[in-house]
């Protein structure tokens, strides 16, 4: 049976594409087929004929990830979740590997990048079903937008000058008013993206649930909330004021948001798949992408000592 892997890279980054060259010789080379996005072979300079097996182009974006069994990124988080746009309908899972500067998404950095061709070509990896949103935008009743997010839906004020008046809602009972520079909706994955930024909760990705966080809003109760994963969210502009917004998802796709607008968030049915080539504790993966200080902790060396003790 043919192996398949494609290979999405932030053209625009010099040390991207050399490692994109370099995945494409390594991953052929072991007999693996790699499909490159026919714009990006081009910035890559590749040349299909060249490897053995042959590169496959394609300038379908939405059915890129068919039949592939993961999508290799070279980039950042923003290219990861370029490649979580392309690969959800396919169901493919996701390999980071991170060039950007936090890479929150990314499971390799760029000196793994040998160890991980070998993961992939020894099949030494597992996919991770991650939690995402579905999104839904209705004016005047009618549903005019649905779409996806792994990290957030953010309904945003489209004026700097001018804030927007909305009421949120959860599970069909309204909340709150708030006048606010905008209300995230994120997921756990999202959890240290737009949300932490703005004073949201951090949450393990083996939680399951939604999370909902005002963005200065000028409101007395205006605190994030975290709600149950079966929950439905809700976001209305009110009508008759002069606000208009903006639906940012994964801060990628936007939707104008005119005055009555509604959004509503809740779980998709379709997850997101993360490749893991390890199981390192998410705390780590805090503390790393980070840069915490842990100096002091003696929990291990504590515990061996009394153990020591014990004996």
């Amino acid at each position: 049976m043919t192996r398949r892997v494609l290979l999405l890279t932030h053209t625009g980054r010099d040390d991207a594409r050399d490692v994109a060259r370099a995945c494409a010789k390594a991953l052929t080379g072991h007999g693996i087929v790699v499909r490159v996005p026919t714009a990006e072979a081009r910035d890559l300079e590749l040349e299909p004929g060249a490897y053995d097996p042959p590169l496959e182009l394609t300038s379908a974006e939405h059915s890129a990830g068919d039949d592939c069994e993961l999508a290799l990124v070279i980039g950042g988080d923003g290219t990861i979740l370029r490649a979580v746009e392309i690969t959800h309908d396919s169901g493919t899972p996701v390999l980071g590997v991170n060039l950007g500067h936090v890479g929150f998404l990314a499971e390799a950095e760029h000196d793994d990048v040998e160890s991980t061709i070998e993961a992939i070509v020894e099949r030494r990896y597992s996919a991770e079903d991650r939690l995402a949103l579905d999104v839904r935008v209705y004016q005047d009743g009618e549903l005019v937008t649905s779409t996806f997010a792994l990290n957030e839906a953010s309904v945003e004020k489209a004026a700097r000058e001018r804030m927007i008046e909305v009421v949120v809602e959860v599970d069909g009972r309204p909340l709150s008013r708030w006048g606010c520079d905008g209300v995230v909706c994120a997921t756990p994955t999202g959890s240290t993206a737009y949300n932490f930024s703005a004073g949201g909760p951090v949450v393990w990705p083996g939680v399951e649930a939604l999370l909902m966080v005002p963005i200065s809003a000028h409101a007395l109760f205006a605190r994030p909330m975290v709600v149950a994963p079966t929950s439905v969210l809700a976001v209305e502009l009110i009508a008759r004021t002069d606000g208009r917004g903006v639906l940012w998802c994964d801060g990628r796709r936007a939707v104008d948001l005119p005055p009555g607008a509604r959004i509503e968030v809740r779980r998709g049915d379709t997850p997101v798949r993360l490749v893991r080539l390890h199981e390192a504790p998410f705390t780590d993966r805090l503390v790393a992408k980070f840069g915490l200080s842990v100096e002091g902790w003696r929990g291990s060396a504590e515990r061996r000592r009394r153990q020591g003790t014990d004996a």
